[in-house]
């Protein structure tokens, strides 16, 4: 089997496509054979050495992803749900940019029919995250109003779905005129160009008493707004810096980041609760030990999925061997939708 390897953090060049042994499936594990892979902004902090669950659970080297799509070719003991030549897609903490990958049987689902590989690959970690934002800490109610930034992304795209089913009225942000139409036949109500449009003047035309969630995983560049910006009782959702590391660059500015880092905003508790607002965070690799939330996202994200209430994302393929030519388009912040690496 080959595999992508970080051997220490850096930039594109550390993306090292290795020959390496076969895995062999234990109790409860399914084998894949992968046919495509998930390319997710986390994969490229990975890189970098700026992700914090990176160095938590694994260290370098490393080999990124999250999440896979591909057939059964073995299953370990205590196995029942799945076969070999079975068509399924498999959410994992690292591991997934592989052509041959063992996964918990927990963490394996079964492909629908309408879903194509690639899709299946591009539909978990975005879903999943955007489940987890709304339904786990935000608990939105029908009508409530709902800003989401890089709107166009994976996880922007996922949350304008999850929003509108769950009866919101969404406003999406994106950073370029040809992302537009993709947000908007998401179903959002309102899309907001911030390239040609003072971004904070639109959202106060859009909901002149604020929103009641803003989901914002830019960090420095839009939180200290994102926060003005909500309405009383309103919620901000962190999931990500975007906006403090390289574009196109693939290596850190320390000074650069040192100097984001100072400039991010800090929450005062008491200013929390006199103005009755709240600031919530996450990080959906730290939360793999949740299985139960796990299956119940997953399955509420199939239903809807099999009932067309959401699509996949928008999918870019790229060859397995043009990993650090997908990671340099992801960071552009110019891509649409998902990028996956086909085997």
């Amino acid at each position: 089997m080959k595999k992508i390897v970080i051997h220490k953090p850096g930039s594109y060049d550390q993306l090292r496509i290795e020959e390496c042994p076969d895995p062999s499936p234990g109790d409860g594990d399914i084998l894949i054979a992968v046919d495509a892979i998930g390319v997710n902004y986390a994969d490229c902090v990975t890189r970098m050495g700026l992700y914090a669950s990176a160095k938590h659970y694994v260290g370098y080297p490393i080999t990124p992803g999250f999440e896979v799509a591909g057939h059964v070719i073995a299953t370990g003991k205590n196995n029942d749900e799945f076969t070999v030549g079975d068509a399924v897609f498999a959410v994992t903490r690292f591991n997934g940019y592989a052509t041959k990958l063992c996964v918990d049987r927990k963490q394996v689902f079964a492909i629908p029919e309408n879903m194509s590989m690639a899709e299946a690959a591009a539909f978990p970690t975005v879903f999943l995250t955007a489940w987890f934002a709304l339904f786990e800490l935000v608990h939105p109610h029908a009508g409530d109003r709902v800003l989401v930034h890089s709107a166009a992304g994976g996880v922007g795209g996922a949350l304008v779905q999850l929003g509108k089913i769950a009866g919101c009225h969404v406003t999406g942000v994106v950073g370029a005129s040809h992302k537009v139409a993709a947000v908007a036949s998401l179903g959002a109500d309102d899309v907001i160009d911030k390239s040609t449009h003072s971004l904070w003047h639109e959202a106060e035309k859009i909901s002149p008493h604020g929103f009641d969630v803003i989901l914002d995983a830019n960090g420095v560049a839009t939180l200290r707004q994102s926060y003005a910006h909500l309405a009383p009782i309103g919620k901000l959702v962190v999931y990500g810096f975007h906006s403090m590391l390289p574009k196109q660059r693939g290596r850190p500015s320390w000074p650069g980041l040192a100097w984001n880092y100072l400039r991010t905003p800090r929450f005062n508790p008491f200013e929390l609760t006199n103005r009755n607002r709240s600031v919530l965070g996450f990080n959906l690799s730290f939360l793999f030990e949740r299985s139960d939330i796990l299956s119940h996202a997953m399955t509420e994200l199939l239903a809807w999925q099999e009932n067309e209430r959401i699509r996949a994302p928008e999918i870019t393929a790229y060859p397995f061997e043009k990993v650090a030519a997908a990671q340099r388009d992801l960071e552009s912040g110019q891509t649409v939708g998902k990028l996956v690496l086909e085997t």
